[in-house]
């Protein structure tokens, strides 16, 4: 059914969403986005599931967009790139809106969507090793379609400083900006993820999705006017100069031409 993602689903109703293109560190091409979409959708009427740990497979997280499938983006018409930054927009959206609780277990880097990912997680918790970062504006992009969930989970403070800058940083600053809820040795990244789960078990999953519907109203949340304007913004981006070079730069081994 899926061939970039996996779901296995235990007998508790914990359902791992995984990742699956450990070759290209999880790189979000236009078949995971989709495919991730589809699954949040399943997953959110499945009865029998319960909770939902978004993991990946391989090294990495998530190493943001697939920078092809940006390149694809770049040289098509304007009506498929602004299709192409919608299907990104409401993929985050499918899963920041599923009814069920959602643990990241985060066991390598994410950049740029990665995390942006891990934003829309109810619970997210990493390794020590991992490291973290909004990249975009080294490439001549911007975090266009991720900004409401990221800016929404680390502040306005911290997001000035890391989408500005493309800096990285490392579990420890991830945690204390609010992006990761806890930071745990890899042996016992499993372990820490189940404890967080088992809580929901033992709530009303009724309860559980209300709960959940009723913070997105309650806190400010993006709305399709807000997805559709950073949708526009993603697409100038991908139709400026600047990103041209800097994902010709990425491809051609080459510092771009504004790196001084």
């Amino acid at each position: 059914m899926f061939e970039t993602i996996r779901i296995e689903t235990d007998a508790r109703g914990v359902a791992h969403l995984w990742l699956a293109r450990e070759d290209k560190h999880n790189a979000l091409s236009a078949q995971m986005i989709r495919e991730l979409t589809r699954a949040a959708g399943q997953l959110g009427v499945d009865p029998s599931v319960r909770v939902v740990v978004l993991a990946a497979r391989g090294k990495s997280f998530c190493a943001g967009g697939d920078l092809g499938w940006m390149q694809d983006q770049m040289q098509a018409d304007a009506a498929t790139r602004r299709a192409g930054a919608r299907e990104l927009a409401m993929m985050l959206n499918a899963l920041n809106t599923l009814p069920k609780p959602l643990i990241g277990r985060v066991q390598g880097n994410a950049f740029g969507g990665g995390v942006g990912m891990i934003s829309v997680c109810d619970v997210a918790i990493s390794v020590p090793e991992a490291r973290f970062g909004l990249t975009e504006t080294k490439l001549g992009l911007i975090p266009a379609t991720i900004s409401p969930y990221v800016i929404a989970r680390i502040g306005v403070t911290a997001a000035r400083r890391h989408m500005l800058a493309s800096r990285l940083f490392n579990a420890d600053e991830a945690h204390r900006i609010g992006l990761l809820s806890a930071v745990v040795a890899a042996e016992d990244l499993d372990a820490a993820v189940m404890a967080e789960a088992e809580p929901f078990l033992a709530c009303a999953p009724g309860a559980v999705a209300d709960a959940k519907a009723l913070i997105r109203q309650v806190a400010p949340a993006p709305d399709r006017a807000l997805i559709e304007t950073t949708v526009e913004l993603l697409v100038r981006r991908w139709e400026s100069a600047e990103s041209a070079e800097g994902i010709a730069a990425f491809f051609e081994r080459r510092k771009p031409v504004w790196v001084r």
